[in-house]
């Protein structure tokens, strides 16, 4: 990358809360991995005045030179054609795949402002919410009540990356995610906490490389034993261990997103991917 260049501005544009948009869009990105990016997210432009601002926005990061780019998921028509005025590269996700489905099905879309994150009302944003409330009322082996009633247990050593990813797929999936640590307590009975041991079919496991885990608990716990880079070694040594004699599936955090994590688990454990 030529280090002279200043980084190119990235817009996410929406009617919307932005979801859509950004991950599509950070997605295209990311495949362009030396060329740096300033991305904001704008949402909720659902009026000329709004855009109107959106655009001045967008001219003002043009300014140094580079031209931004603008992905947008914008339903009104007229609304597009507002950021249209701004000089950016722009990247219309409906207007890219909307035409040629409405020319495939042989009708047109309801264009209706954020459809893909408006259903408050249905059972699968009624369970979705449910699986959130079971997740953060069942982290860290708060809680054992209705443990039965987990679709995954994740298990692993402290911060490993259980709760974000059991968080992710609450309320991402649906999925209703427990997690629980394995602690040095275990490790020194060779044994599993026998909540865990009545439950194995649930159960898969996080691990973490021992330098990377060392890292983050000095975030946490500067200088402590707990954080020392023999205390994790042998604690993610004794957790794969355990992993093994008792045939838990697993995979290691160290180098996966939290999106990869959630995709494997659903993948191996055979769970119903649900869509929101």
């Amino acid at each position: 990358m030529n280090t002279h260049t200043p980084p190119r501005s990235a817009f996410f544009v929406s009617d919307g809360t932005g979801i859509t948009v950004e991950n599509f869009g950070h997605s295209l990105l990311t495949q362009f991995e030396h060329v740096a990016f300033v991305q904001a997210v704008i949402p909720f432009v659902d009026s000329i005045e709004k855009a109107e601002e959106c655009v001045a926005r967008i001219t003002e990061a043009g300014r140094h030179g580079v031209r931004p780019v603008v992905f947008t998921t914008l339903v009104n028509s007229e609304i597009r054609d507002v950021i249209r005025r701004a000089d950016c590269l722009m990247l219309d996700f409906f207007e890219r795949f909307l035409d040629p489905l409405e020319a495939e099905l042989g009708t047109r879309s309801s264009h209706a402002i954020g459809r893909s994150h408006g259903r408050v009302g249905n059972k699968e944003y009624r369970d979705r919410i449910d699986a959130v409330n079971f997740t953060m009322s069942h982290d860290d082996g708060m809680s054992h009540k209705e443990l039965d009633s987990a679709d995954v247990i994740l298990v692993g050593v402290s911060r490993s990356g259980k709760t974000p990813t059991s968080l992710y797929l609450a309320l991402q999936f649906g999925v209703k995610a427990a997690n629980y640590p394995l602690i040095p307590e275990d490790f020194a009975r060779g044994e599993l906490p026998p909540a865990l041991v009545q439950r194995m079919g649930k159960l898969y496991g996080l691990s973490i490389a021992p330098d990377r885990l060392s890292e983050i608990r000095h975030e946490r716990r500067p200088n402590s034993r707990y954080a020392s880079i023999e205390n994790c070694r042998y604690e993610v040594e004794q957790a794969e261990v355990m992993m093994r004699r008792h045939q838990i599936p697993w995979l290691s955090s160290t180098t996966r997103s939290i999106e990869e994590i959630a995709a494997k688990i659903l993948q191996e454990i055979k769970l119903e991917r649900r869509s929101f």
